[in-house]
């Protein structure tokens, strides 16, 4: 398996993991269980940042910048509801 096929399962998992422990959050009954679980949450995020940076230095999760006319059209129509 390639490096880059390993990196994408790597972050797959992370987010299914972050998916996870933010369910976790919502639902957990307890403040001590609820901290628990946000901290596992962003343990996680962290790692997943660490991992798409990894990726995007090489090359493997590009992104592209959006246009000025598509951010102003997106934050009017969200603003007017």
């Amino acid at each position: 398996m390639e490096d880059k096929n390993l990196m994408e399962n790597i972050l797959l998992l992370e987010k299914g993991a972050c998916d996870l422990f933010l369910h976790g959050a919502i639902e957990s009954s307890t403040d001590n269980v609820h901290k628990t679980f946000n901290t596992a949450l962003n343990d996680s995020l962290c790692m997943q940042d660490t991992v798409y940076d990894k990726m995007a230095a090489k090359g493997w999760y590009p992104t592209e910048q959006a246009e000025q006319n598509k951010i102003s059209s997106v934050k009017q129509k969200f603003s007017a509801q």
